[in-house]
This record gives C-alpha cells, structure tokens and sequence, in this order.
C-alpha cells in the first residue's frame, strides 16, 4: 500500500530533488512499494519505520549509493550538493582530529584549483561553529566531546558544507530527551537560515510532529508508504497498526512499543 495525503508535492519542477516511481531493493528486487515524491526547497522530512523497515535502502538509494530497481531521481539543478550525516557507530576514536578540523573537512568537499583553497575551508569551518554555538570547542579533540558536542560540531560541517540538501541518519541516536531536543532546534535553526531542505531519519516521534513539514513511513513488512503532514502519517491507519498511538507528549515510545534505533542493511 502507497498513500500520498492531498496537497504533498508528488515531484514539481521547483523541487529540489524528486523520486518518481521510484523503487528500492536489492538484485532487482523492490522491497517498497513504489515511492513519488518532491522535495521542496527549504523543507524538512521526516523518516519513520521500525527495523528492517527499508529506511536505509531508500537513503543510500536516494544518495545514488544504490541503483533503484526501478523508476528514477532527478536532481533540479547539476551538481546538487548534498551533504549526508550517517549513524554513528564508535569511529570516533579513530580520528584525532581536533573539531575545528572535522568541521572544514566539510567545507574542502570537492575541492580543486576551481575550488576554494584551504585557507578559505578555515574562514568557513570558523564561521559555521560560530553559527552553530561551538566555537568555543574548536580546539578540542572531537573524540573526546560529549554525543551533544559531537552533534553540534557535525551540524557545523553541515553548514560548512554549503548543501542544498542534508539527509541525517538517526543523527541523535546516542543522546537524552534534553540533548535530542536541542538537536533538532539547531537542526531546524540551520535550516530555515539556509533554506537548505532536510531529510532526516528519526526516533524521536515528538520532534516528528514539532519541527518536520513532511514524513514518510515506511514499512517493508506490511509494503506501506504513507506520506503526507506528520499528523497525516502518524494518525494514519497503517502507522496505528503497527506502532499504536502516538500522543504529543511521547518521545521514542508509544504506548509500550518502542521505535528500536538502528536500521541494520535495510
């Protein structure tokens, strides 16, 4: 089952990048049903689905990591800059970088003679730690920061980035309620002082209905896509059967299920 709420962008021409028909899967083989969809300039989306549920298969599709089975993605403009911040699991300790420095490895993506140069990767890296509030951490090791730090150093080479398009994998995954919410204001708060659109894979059904425009849900066991407003989505029939309800008040938790972080190879 696919169900698009009235009104959502099915792919318009002034979107910044559409899926049209698109399927995901593996070795020719859809696990979703097909997905048609536009995302506008300046927006955030919202993923939602439990494990397994085809999550990570549509983003490393969308991102042009995977082919789709079928049906295709269009960019708006050549050379789309997208910036992607996948889950995290335990590498930090294996860069000893200080934060300054992961932060202008955003802004030397791509680089070349045509590009800017190193010094002009600082001048950026610099500017969006102050944007972000973390300029302060700048010279400390990034391995050694809190998950909150961690996040708000990564938003900062987000920023740094100069993307388009951000898509963020459970980018909150290892916080508290307090550091998850303060995740998300920045998070919004970049996006609405860069128009930058943000999809972004998430848990925590609150932020879902605070901070996204858009949702998709997105189970491979019972072949549902449900897009739509997050109201639309998390009210939806297909989402109350599997997860129940969900109330304003809730977090990752609804009524005894628990969304599980993670989303494995699918």
């Amino acid at each position: 089952m696919s169900e698009t709420e009235s009104g959502t962008s099915l792919g318009e021409a002034t979107d910044l990048l559409s899926c049209r028909s698109l399927e995901v899967g593996y070795r020719g083989q859809a696990i979703l049903p097909p997905i048609t969809l536009g995302f506008g300039r300046g927006q955030f989306w919202a993923v939602v689905g439990r494990n397994g549920s085809g999550k990570s298969t549509w983003l490393r599709t969308l991102l042009g990591l995977l082919p789709p089975v079928r049906g295709s993605i269009e960019h708006a403009e050549p050379g789309l800059r997208i910036a992607y911040l996948p889950q995290r699991h335990g590498t930090d300790e294996l860069y000893p970088l200080l934060a300054r420095e992961v932060v202008a490895l955003g802004a030397l993506r791509g680089w070349g003679f045509l590009r800017p140069g190193l010094s002009t990767a600082k001048e950026r890296a610099e500017r969006a730690l102050e944007e972000v509030g973390a300029r302060d951490l700048g010279d400390q090791l990034f391995r050694e920061l809190s998950e909150g730090q961690k996040q708000r150093v990564l938003f900062a080479r987000l920023a740094a980035s100069e993307a388009r398009l951000a898509v963020l994998d459970e980018p909150t995954s290892a916080m508290d309620l307090v550091a998850e919410r303060e995740a998300f204001e920045l998070l919004d708060a970049l996006r609405k002082n860069r128009n930058m659109t943000v999809v972004v894979v998430s848990h925590y059904l609150r932020a879902v209905r605070e901070f996204a425009d858009r949702a998709i849900m997105l189970d491979r066991d019972s072949a549902s896509v449900i897009i739509g407003t997050p109201a639309f989505v998390l009210e939806h029939s297909a989402f109350l059967a599997r997860y129940g309800e969900v109330e304003a008040s809730d977090s990752a938790v609804s009524r005894g299920h628990a969304l599980t972080q993670g989303d494995g190879n699918a």
